[in-house]
């Protein structure tokens, strides 16, 4: 009979670690060998000896944390081809939530778990869409995982956006967006609404703009938004870090009209503290429909759920008769106020 995975996956200071294996998956702290989901920083950290990742996720860390920290060691993982480590056999299937983010597939001894990293099951044309593996553990994120969070569809929320754009011609709308994924996927989303304009982009996020389109996704014409003079901004769509938008930064635009996109904006007094004046409901992690909905898909009998509300979550998987687990990972969802 093929050994649980609770015998050969393990919680440790660092993080997951797969015993057999001799690595961890999303180390929270530097250590020799690690598989990393995506290239969101309470996943990927600086430090590590050897890292395993898609080459997108390689690409991107070495952007953020430059050459020698993002691992002295690199190796690229193509989805669906595999590696056995020390008798592990290790694959990535797309988790959908970011470019080259990755679910981690883990199979020892017949036995199977699968480590999704962040996810969202919506159409993204910026990144490759989630695959469900079938596992014996599955091990989710749930930071929308409570019956109140029903994402809208993505292009709604951009109509809204547009509509305010016309109903507001001489005012700006500044939107804060995190620089990964994010900002490329309000972009692109844009675009599909018919927005064809030049986009001003914050300096803080073109780099990520430019390493995008250097994989392959197409972005249509950026401006830098910090050489721009206030006239030059009137009536136009700019993106921003959601620190951004609230400060001085903002104020130099013309009547700036302060938007956020992110899940966590279907929460009304979020938007108020943050003087948000237009919510935008647009997030790239699964919603709570869509946790449940994978938790069967993927037909693993037990569900390990780390960061976010892990009690609601687990309560509605034994309702559906399977077993729910909080893993109570430290450390993770610190980007998670841009979901």
């Amino acid at each position: 009979m093929p050994p649980h995975p609770e015998t050969w996956l393990r919680v440790t200071p660092e993080g997951l670690f797969c015993e057999p294996g001799g690595f961890h998956v999303d180390p929270l702290r530097a250590v020799d060998r690690a598989v990393i989901t995506h290239g969101h920083a309470d996943h990927a950290r600086p430090g590590h000896n050897h890292v395993l990742a898609t080459a997108e996720t390689l690409a991107i860390m070495r952007a953020r944390m430059g050459e020698e920290r993002a691992g002295t060691g690199q190796q690229a993982l193509r989805y669906g081809e595999s590696l056995t480590i020390n008798g592990v056999r290790v694959w990535l299937r797309p988790a959908g939530h970011v470019l080259g983010s990755a679910q981690v597939c883990l199979e020892w001894q017949g036995s199977r778990a699968v480590v999704s990293g962040d996810y969202k099951r919506r159409f993204d044309a910026t990144c490759a869409p989630f695959e469900p593996e079938r596992c014996d553990v599955f091990v989710t994120e749930a930071t929308f995982a409570l019956p109140v969070f029903i994402h809208p569809p993505a292009d709604q929320e951009i109509a809204r956006l547009l509509r305010s754009v016309a109903l507001f011609p001489e005012r700006t709308h500044v939107i804060g967006c995190y620089a990964l994924g994010k900002a490329q996927r309000l972009i692109s989303l844009l675009r599909a609404g018919g927005w064809d304009a030049p986009i001003p982009v914050h300096g803080a996020l073109m780099k990520l703009c430019t390493l995008y389109e250097e994989w392959g996704v197409p972005l249509g014409p950026l401006v830098p938004a910090t050489v721009a003079g206030k006239d030059k901004l009137v009536g136009a769509i700019v993106l921003a870090p959601p620190s951004a938008i609230a400060d001085r930064w903002a104020r130099r635009l013309a009547e700036p009209i302060p938007c956020l996109a992110s899940g966590w904006m279907r929460v009304r007094q979020r938007a108020r503290q943050g003087g948000v004046e237009l919510p935008m409901v647009i997030s790239d992690h699964a919603d709570w429909p869509e946790l449940l909905a994978t938790c069967e898909e993927v037909q693993a009998p037990e569900i390990w759920v780390t960061h976010g509300r892990e009690e609601a979550l687990i309560h509605a998987l034994g309702l559906r008769g399977i077993r729910g687990r909080a893993l109570q990972l430290v450390g993770r969802g610190e980007e998670d106020a841009e979901a």
